[in-house]
């Protein structure tokens, strides 16, 4: 037989590195900022580890790779090399990264806790338990195959050795050669036998194998008659044996006998020059794919995603059995899913977590998805039909059109979830779940909110007190104390002294006056506006008076508790666009005014950035997921009756990015209507620096419910909470419709305001008969709706949504003109006429004393320049609840107006408006319970 072909390995890994340079450079013309990056961990100063390297350097910049070797001294720790891989895994930059082995430390280091360490998606050595279990399971398109392997694969395949139904022998088992070899081949399709130090009749088993893999670092220890006459023979081993013929006076051999077994084989890869150049060309192909998958993952591909399917019931159950008979995936499985990678989430449980804002910065380069607004006609006080329309048209576009979409919806408060209105999850077949999870508690962000909020309420009586009690010297000596015989300025102590225009940041060069300017804010009582919070509704906190003990001196005062999702640090955390907005912006709010009309802010208490670490964790957007298994964001709540009522800015901004250009995002407006999230430019909030849009909607979807419409007509129907719907909204009556319908055509008139198409949502009841359903749909369209579509969302989950979801798809691609109400210059007067006349149909306002007092106060402190946004009733467009439909002739009463500068909008106050619910007198606590057994939650809704 004649002598074995070589398999020059150095010959294939020049044409591979050549072919990945041509894919780079091809990437790279259609997308500039495409760079494969990859990462070496180098722990200590072995020098055959250092030369190593630089050669996969040498290739990975010859390719058009970005390379970087992070080097670690010979004493680090498990530790050092652990947090050196987590900065690497959470660098967009890097696509590949290796942990160069073994270690050279002087101290232990387990150099599988450090491959482990590293992200799967960036494992380009394939050594993770994760990749090892996938291609044990034969996912091969769902892992990173270890580079040796996968070269000796690519030189077998070189051969031109069909391996399906080959005898294939693989001599050795460590996990980064033999074990995952074996997989390989068997995975395409050989019959793989793997050989160790204990396989008895080796030589004999070895003669069996069409193809002979060999990998247990023993020089020349397979020998010729051990192969099978035109075996494909594969050499991993490389080790230094004496030879003084060489001027070094060693050689490399392999682990075959070279000379014996190339008289046998029909091919041999030669040591060196064979498997060596291969596991480089692999480790750089790796690297270059998982820079792929990654820019892959930055276009919003389509996502892979496993969708839950609906056990449908007649008639429906109650939300919470529907909530708990549907099995939740992991959450750390929908975030996948998303393509939000391992380091971006923080899990609480199974079925919640917490994603991290570093997602923004991995896909700045990603084109936005599209934005649709799902907004309501002035509702009735039970509120059904937004949330529930959210999920049910963003199940029907995910689940059931299979486009990438996100849900984006506030986190509901507790005091309605206990009082009438129940939870805020949606309904029927269209819910957040698990809904008791995300009706209650959900991460703690609410908690953390009322913390925040009461630490500062705290701070303004208790500075109050003291400045009462102590002279200017006294205030100073307290507020900036001497330790170790040295006084400093903290670093918010010198931002005021910054504000004051005090020059000085040595305490001891203070003048008297000075250090009296600095030390007391002589707040005025009368002009404080920050409320303490409590997230439960409680009617007996509207009017409280504090300070009655006699440690207070008898420096009592009138004030009330608002509920917690009324402050305006809620509204802080819905409308910030990172940490250091949200710090600025904590530190920005107004609580006061001094005695000669100063604004008096967080910063001037010193509790800006107390505020700011309370705040840290709740920034971060909790994920959860819809009954069908599509992603939700769920984040923030601000109260809708005084602040925009939406979730927050960041969920939304996420969300975009996530899904691509060809994804949505729905998003709830917790408003009456589209038109009053426009006003703040998408949640965006036109502002004094000019304009910021998270991103301008596509498309408003406004639901409506047949009963509302009802309630509507000629103002003949009062529905109220605790009662029955009267017997005249649940017969048929198509002429109560067509007189109701005013109020629908209204809101389709205030989107048009803002040149965006409306698409309406009709949502079927059991009551509502074909005949309402079709004139609905008639009446909304000559009212200028683009289109308007019967959902059955609630009984049937996506599937009924499907319409409407084809009806957005085809809305998005007409043009949009999107424009804004008014000009922010404008007086404050002038900006809320245009809100009332525009948007409410007023004749005019009327402004009461305090709000004049107020608009004048504003206008001296600089705040002339903030968007509006009204406080009124949700129940109708005007300010009397009473008056239904679309009211006319009527003048808006404004009696007071309201700052919330850290959040950045003034809300005048319109009519009565309380911050602090009550309870009815049934409130919903008297159906929740909980199963002692089962530890399940009974009762919500």
């Amino acid at each position: 037989m004649a002598e074995a072909q070589l398999l020059l390995g150095k010959e294939v890994a020049s044409e591979i590195r050549q072919k990945l340079k041509e894919d780079v450079d091809a990437i790279r013309a259609e997308n500039e900022g495409f760079k494969p990056g990859l990462a070496i961990v180098q722990i200590g100063d072995r020098s055959d580890s250092t030369v190593y390297i630089k050669s996969k350097v040498k290739a990975a910049e010859e390719i058009g790779m970005f390379a970087r070797h992070v080097k670690l001294t010979n004493t680090s720790t498990q530790a050092d090399v652990l947090k050196a891989v987590d900065e690497l895994n959470k660098d967009p930059l890097i696509h590949g990264i290796i942990v160069q082995l073994p270690p050279d430390s002087s101290e232990p280091i387990d150099p599988g806790i450090c491959t482990n360490a590293v992200a799967p998606e960036k494992d380009v050595d394939g050594l993770h338990d994760v990749n090892a279990g996938k291609l044990s399971r034969g996912e091969l398109n769902d892992c990173i195959v270890p580079c040796t392997p996968r070269g000796c694969l690519e030189l077998i395949k070189k051969s031109g050795t069909e391996i399906v139904g080959k005898e294939a022998v693989v001599l050795g088992r460590s996990k980064i050669v033999g074990s995952p070899m074996a997989d390989l081949l068997k995975w395409h399709h050989a019959t793989v036998t793997t050989c160790h130090s204990k396989t008895k009749n080796l030589p004999d088993v070895v003669r069996r194998g069409d193809i002979v893999v060999v990998g247990v670092g023993r020089a020349d220890f397979v020998k010729g008659d051990w192969i099978k006459e035109g075996a494909v023979v594969v050499d991993c081993g490389i080790n230094v044996i004496p030879d003084e013929t060489k001027k070094s006076g060693r050689r490399l051999v392999g682990d075959v006998h070279f000379k014996e077994a190339k008289q046998r084989a029909s091919w041999i890869t030669p040591v060196p020059g064979g498997v060596g150049p291969m596991t480089v060309a692999m480790l750089m192909m790796n690297t270059v794919d998982s820079a792929k998958r990654s820019l892959h993952m930055q276009k919003g591909g389509p996502w892979d995603i496993r969708y839950l399917p609906l056990d449908l019931k007649r008639p429906v159950p109650s939300d919470i059995d529907i909530s708990k008979h549907q099995m939740p995936k992991k959450i750390s499985t929908v975030a996948k899913e998303a393509t939000i990678l391992d380091h971006e989430i923080e899990l609480y449980g199974n079925k919640k977590a917490k994603v991290s804002l570093n997602v923004l910065e991995r896909l700045k380069d990603q084109c936005n998805g599209k934005y649709v607004v799902i907004a309501g006609m002035t509702p009735t006080p039970f509120g059904e039909g937004k949330s529930t329309t959210t999920i049910g048209v963003a199940q029907a576009m995910s689940a059931h059109l299979h486009r990438n979409c996100f849900a984006c919806i506030r986190q509901p408060s507790q005091g309605p979830t206990f009082g009438i209105k129940g939870g805020a999850a949606g309904g029927g077949y269209s819910q957040v779940i698990p809904m008791e999870e995300f009706n209650l508690h959900l991460t703690g962000d609410i908690h953390a909110i009322t913390a925040a909020n009461n630490l500062l309420a705290a701070a303004i009586d208790t500075r109050m007190f003291h400045e009462s009690t102590q002279s200017d010297q006294a205030l100073y000596d307290r507020l900036v104390p001497e330790k170790k015989g040295k006084r400093e300025f903290s670093n918010i102590m010198l931002t005021r002294l910054q504000k004051l225009g005090i020059d000085k940041t040595d305490p001891s060069e203070l003048t008297d006056e000075e250090k009296g300017k600095f030390a007391r804010l002589d707040i005025d009582p009368d002009t404080i506006t920050f409320q303490r919070v409590i997230d439960t509704n409680d009617r007996y906190l509207r009017k409280i008076t504090i300070g009655q003990s006699p440690t207070e001196k008898s420096l009592t005062r009138q004030t009330q508790f608002d509920i917690t999702v009324a402050s305006e640090i809620m509204a802080i955390l819905a409308l910030t666009t990172d940490l250091k907005d949200m710090r600025k912006r904590l530190g920005n709010i107004v609580v006061a005014s001094s005695k000669t009309g100063e604004p008096i802010t967080a910063d001037d208490m010193g509790v800006g950035g107390a505020l700011a670490v309370l705040m840290k964790e709740t920034i971060k957007p909790n994920l959860m997921q819809t009954l069908e298994g599509s992603p939700v964001f769920v984040h923030a709540g601000p109260f809708a009756n005084i602040a925009h009522g939406n979730s927050s800015i960041l969920a939304d901004r996420i969300a975009l990015k996530l899904v691509g250009p060809n994804g949505f995002v729905f998003f709830e407006n917790l408003l009456a209507s589209f038109a009053n999230v426009i006003l703040f430019g998408c949640k965006g909030l036109q502002c004094k620096e000019g304009v910021y849009i998270c991103k301008q909607p596509n498309l408003p979807i406004s639901k409506k419910l047949m009963y509302e419409l009802l309630s509507y007509g000629q103002n003949r129907c009062v529905v109220v909470p605790g009662t029955l719907l009267i017997c005249l909204i649940l017969a048929q009556n198509l002429d109560l419709i067509r007189s109701g319908i005013v109020n629908l055509a209204k809101q389709i008139e205030n989107a048009r305001f803002f040149g965006v198409h409306a698409v309406v949502a009709v949502n079927r009841f059991p009551t509502d008969t074909d005949a309402e359903i079709a004139l609905v749909i008639e009446l909304a369209k000559e009212a200028g709706a683009y289109d308007a579509v019967e959902c059955t969302h609630w009984a049937d989950g996506g599937k009924g949504a499907v319409r409407l979801a084809d009806a957005v798809l085809r809305a998005v691609e007409e043009p949009v003109e999107f424009k804004f109400l008014y000009d922010l210059k404008l007086p404050i007067e002038d900006k809320m006429r245009i809100i009332a006349q525009k948007i409410y149909g007023a004749d005019d306002i009327e402004l009461e004393p305090e709000a004049q007092r107020k608009i004048e106060r504003y206008k001296k402190q600089g705040f002339n320049d903030l968007p509006i946004c009204m406080a009124k009733t949700h129940l109708s467009l005007s300010h009397n609840p009473e008056l239904k439909g679309c009211p006319k002739g009527f003048v808006l009463p404004i009696r007071d107006v309201r700052a919330s500068v850290g959040a950045g909008f003034l809300y005048p106050l319109v009519g009565t408006m309380s911050t602090m619910p009550g309870l009815p007198t049934r409130p919903c606590f008297y159906d929740i319970d909980l199963d002692p057994v089962t530890e399940d939650v009974l009762g919500l809704f």
